[in-house]
């Protein structure tokens, strides 16, 4: 596939997504695996096409409420996961639909618990983010303690996350598609020592984390109030709002984003 036929491919993807609130970004799967233990790695070759799928701030609001709206509750265990898919999908369908694409989705589980694919790494080598690590730190001072690093996203900071990894399993690039750097937009050591402690200390409470750089945007208040509900509670929640009248929900699944924290 040539490079002109990439951009055809994040197109047609972005015309689909990018009204409800997500980002496309290809990648190649050599870029991927580079970076990890062969262990980790997904089988395909390298010069195999993936497109990352990250949610913006504003998908709450144009994708997942008329979601809610539109399902009226019925079949409904975990509903951002649930839209996230409706809307991948869709888009695969309408768009690929003679193409073997592999989706894979960030709550998506091997069996041997690991995830199918792992999202801050996708995101840093399509340069969608910024994935600082605690290597990123020079002369660290945690001493032998574990810190979890995060994604940084050059115009939402902390506010997004990583949704899924379209794996085009029979769509081949060569050279002339260039691997992208991503944006350092914490380059200092202070900085990124604010960031990963906040992150690792502080992000359930306050999520300063996602403030780290100024944001174009940040979620709503009525976004910050369901990702701050505990998962079980926020069937209930939706139902103050109007949504969910009379029905019975599972509670939705009780997880932090690979993109660094809830939503």
């Amino acid at each position: 596939m040539a490079v002109s036929t990439v951009s055809n491919v994040t197109g047609l993807l972005e015309d689909c997504l990018s009204k409800f609130g997500f980002e496309v970004y290809p990648l190649k799967i050599g870029w991927y695996n580079s970076k990890l233990d062969p262990l980790l790695h997904l089988s395909c070759p390298d010069d195999t096409l993936a497109v990352l799928v990250l949610s913006t701030p504003s998908m709450f609001e144009q994708a997942f409420l008329p979601f809610i709206e539109k399902s009226e509750g019925f079949g409904l265990s975990d509903p951002i996961d649930q839209c996230v898919k409706l809307h991948v999908t869709s888009a695969v369908s309408q768009c690929f639909s003679g193409e073997k694409v592999d989706v894979r989705y960030d709550y998506e589980m091997l069996p041997n618990r690991m995830p199918r694919f792992l999202a801050q790494t996708a995101a840093h080598v399509s340069g969608a983010a910024f994935y600082y690590q605690q290597s990123d730190v020079l002369e660290q001072p945690w001493g032998k303690k574990k810190m979890f690093g995060v994604c940084v996203h050059p115009k939402f900071g902390g506010w997004f996350a990583i949704r899924a990894l379209l794996v085009f399993e029979n769509v081949t690039v060569g050279s002339e598609m260039v691997k992208p750097h991503p944006i350092d937009c914490v380059p200092t050591r202070e900085g990124r020592i604010k960031l990963l402690e906040n992150y690792n200390f502080n992000w359930q409470q306050d999520g300063r984390y996602r403030d780290i750089i100024p944001p174009v945007q940040t979620y709503s208040q009525r976004q910050k109030d369901y990702f701050t509900t505990p998962p079980a509670q926020r069937f209930a929640l939706l139902k103050t709002w109007g949504f969910l009248q009379g029905e019975d929900h599972q509670p939705e699944r009780n997880s932090q984003s690979q993109a660094g924290g809830h939503g």
